[in-house]
């Protein structure tokens, strides 16, 4: 178990720092062209369109995504729920920290070799949010709500298809994105990055369910009857 949660908060940081370097890249060079994962982008719309701290824009929409879940699983499962808390608590603070640190020490971009130094780092974001999922998902102590719900459509109604289950699992942030739309009429975040996430985090992370920790192997998730 000690190992385990050693894993378990290892991938956690890994990911916050792979979310906020997608963030701050994008923010520090033009907020339409770099980009962050999906997700991500479509929070921090709508956290900046609520007008609330990074810390709050995660937290309140993961849990909101573990009612969902729920919902899905037909089972107000306490445990599960609390285990989703678990996750996003110490992965929202951490966001939170990480952002005001990386925005205080990074500039604007203003040079070629500065915007290529800053697509390099936010494809790096990605990857390490790719192989803290992998990382967090095989430990399998509890989930982040959005892999949750990725897994529940998976094996429950999509038959273990995961490329199915992974374009409908982007309905909730499709929908918070449309809501950051309408109340302030622009999306940012949504670029190149978010691209790259969508054409290679899945790959990552089978990269890395095979190179790192190899040792660590899945563990049988629960998604329902």
């Amino acid at each position: 178990m000690t190992e385990s949660i050693m894993y378990f908060v290892f991938s956690l940081l890994i990911n916050a720092l792979g979310n906020v370097f997608t963030i701050v890249t994008s923010s520090h060079i033009h907020p339409q062209f770099l980009g962050s994962a999906y997700w991500t982008a479509a929070q921090v719309n709508l956290g900046e369109a609520l007008h609330i701290s990074l810390f709050w824009t995660f937290l309140i929409f993961g849990m909101l995504t573990s009612l969902l879940n729920a919902a899905l699983m037909h089972k107000f499962d306490i445990k599960r729920i609390l285990g989703n808390l678990v996750f996003m608590v110490p992965f929202s603070a951490f966001i939170d920290l990480f952002a005001g640190f990386f925005n205080k020490v990074m500039p604007d971009a203003t040079s070629w070799p500065m915007i290529i130094a800053y697509i390099m780092i936010n494809f790096l974001g990605v990857a390490l949010i790719a192989t803290g999922i992998s990382i967090y998902q095989r430990v399998n102590l509890v989930l982040h709500p959005a892999d949750d719900l990725m897994q529940i459509l998976r094996f429950r109604y999509f038959h273990g298809k995961a490329g199915i289950a992974m374009w409908i699992s982007y309905t909730p942030p499709t929908i918070m994105a449309i809501v950051a739309w309408i109340m302030t009429g622009k999306l940012k975040n949504f670029g190149l990055g978010t691209l790259f996430a969508f054409l290679c985090q899945g790959s990552i992370t089978g990269w890395a369910d095979k190179h790192i920790f190899p040792s660590l192997k899945h563990q049988r998730l629960d998604v329902g009857e």
